[in-house]
């Protein structure tokens, strides 16, 4: 609430990409904008494709409900609805919905007139999402590579993925991206903490300075990188970890092979190879 006395200030006209003033309106504390209107036409249609898929399919239960990419036979051709069309065009819509939602997202920064920041960071994530359904199965030569629209339909594909192109617990990319999912944790987990415990004081204590907050990591470390420097150090881990996700699903399978190539576990051989251990 204490927003909504300066949030007028900023509601400026101008700063759009299409459609002018058309659209350049705001729905209660939300602005709408062209793209706020691409954003609600995509997702109502996906939702209702994903709706009509699940009443085709043999059961309404929402941990089984499963909507399948085309069959391998396919190829990058158009499916029939029935038979992996559905799929495809909720991934249109998908893809719609998030890139609609960006560029609304530079639209309000353009308003705002501060960088582009929002919207960048969350293309890294529509880049692994698009990395997933598109990207990889167009180099491997088939939709049937996406994975499908369903909770347990879903995790069994990440799992089977992960065994069948060489155990991703081996794949150099995929170790970075765990390690920058679990900085980006580590990284939440004292930024919060600290933040809390400086402007949450005792009863009667006054509240601390960013200067204590400095000061902590300092004693506990020996270096702050400063109010402004740990959310560029968050930013980039969180983003990294997006970003080696993708490059670690779009070398299983296209450039790394198996069953027909060496799984993940034969490529650190260069490792166990060198001279300074290597008896060879």
């Amino acid at each position: 609430m204490a927003m909504l006395s300066f949030e007028r200030k900023y509601r400026v006209r101008g700063g759009t990409l299409i459609g002018g003033d058309l659209f350049d309106f705001w729905a209660g504390p939300l602005y709408v904008g062209f793209f706020g209107i691409t954003t609600v036409f995509f997702s109502v249609v996906g939702t209702a494709l994903i709706v009509w898929g699940a009443a085709l399919g043999p059961t309404w239960n929402l941990w089984q409900i499963s909507i399948n990419p085309p069959d391998v036979k396919y190829g990058l051709s158009f499916a029939p609805l029935q038979e992996g069309g559905i799929w495809q065009v909720v991934t249109i819509c998908a893809i719609g919905a998030f890139v609609s939602w960006a560029l609304r997202e530079v639209e309000i920064c353009r308003k705002l007139g501060i960088g582009y920041h929002v919207p960048f960071a969350f293309s890294i994530a529509i880049l692994a999402y698009v990395t997933l359904v598109v990207i990889r199965p167009v180099l491997m030569g088939s939709w049937s590579y996406g994975f499908p629209y369903g909770i347990i339909t879903h995790l069994d594909w990440v799992s089977n993925t992960g065994y069948q192109y060489g155990n991703f617990h081996y794949n150099p990319a995929h170790m970075i991206a765990i390690t920058f999912f679990f900085t980006t944790c580590l990284a939440l987990a004292l930024h919060g903490g600290l933040i809390l415990s400086s402007t949450n004081p005792d009863r009667g204590e006054p509240v601390k300075s960013p200067e204590h907050e400095n000061t902590i990591f300092r004693d506990l470390i020996g270096y702050s990188v400063g109010t402004l420097g740990i959310h560029r150090l968050g930013l980039f881990v969180a983003l990294s970890s997006g970003f080696w996700s993708a490059v670690c699903i779009v070398i299983s399978g296209p450039l790394w092979l198996w069953p027909e190539g060496e799984p993940w576990s034969e490529w650190w051989n260069w490792w166990r190879n060198l001279p300074i251990w290597s008896s060879n």
